[in-house]
């Protein structure tokens, strides 16, 4: 079935899935395959200066990439830290394509700053991610911040493609997107065809508590 500027959203195995259509523009709408949502507990009233506007139960507008650009690159991906001993889980449960909530298939980090860091295993032309952190509860993670690079150590050639940390107390920059309350939809990006190698996903705590969780990060790009 052809689509033409048209979202549809479809029951699969394992929850919804925004799937693609094109337009006329050459682009075509990213498919991302969403778990089950798994909200547990009564929610905490969560207080944020930054924070974006309830949503309603609307899912994120479709991220739109050029035609070819849609491939997922992460998958099996090499996955390091800041925190070299997770408490829960481990790094590679970030990239094994598993984003359902339960206690085996997150990775729990140290508290305060930390970061992940993806390698694609060579240079990448790099057009869209989704983060899942933990999604079991309506929670906000503080100074989610994404970055990509050719260095490993992330010194040179710095690019920075999502930052909602609106008053810089993570120390990388003040960021212009919003905090967002956690959900199985995880926050989509674009990224406009950026190229790296590395990607460097920052967190700083949580609103429930001050440990930084990775449930399930996907790359999309060129092949």
């Amino acid at each position: 079935m052809k689509l033409t500027g048209t979202i549809l959203i479809a029951v699969m195995a394992g929850g919804l899935a925004v799937v693609a259509g094109g337009d006329d523009s050459g682009k075509t709408q990213l498919k991302i395959n969403l778990p089950r949502p798994q909200f547990t507990g009564t929610p905490r009233p969560i207080r944020s200066p930054n924070l974006e506007a309830p949503r309603n139960g609307k899912l994120y507008p479709p991220v739109e990439v050029p035609a070819g650009c849609d491939k997922l690159l992460s998958k099996g991906c090499k996955v390091t830290s800041s925190d070299a001993e997770p408490v829960i889980g481990t790094l590679s449960l970030i990239t094994d394509g598993d984003k359902e909530h339960d206690a085996e298939t997150y990775v729990e980090l140290g508290p305060r700053k930390q970061w992940v860091q993806i390698d694609l295993g060579k240079e990448r032309e790099i057009y869209a991610v989704c983060v899942w952190h933990y999604h079991g509860e309506a929670r906000v993670y503080r100074d989610v911040i994404c970055q990509i690079s050719n260095d490993s150590k992330f010194i040179d050639g710095v690019v920075t493609v999502f930052n909602n940390d609106h008053d810089n107390s993570s120390g990388l920059g003040a960021g212009k997107e919003k905090e967002y309350v956690e959900s199985n939809e995880g926050r989509p990006f674009a990224v406009n065809g950026v190229k790296g190698r590395y990607l460097r996903f920052y967190s700083s705590g949580n609103t429930s508590n001050e440990m930084n969780h990775y449930t399930e990060i996907e790359i999309y790009g060129k092949q």
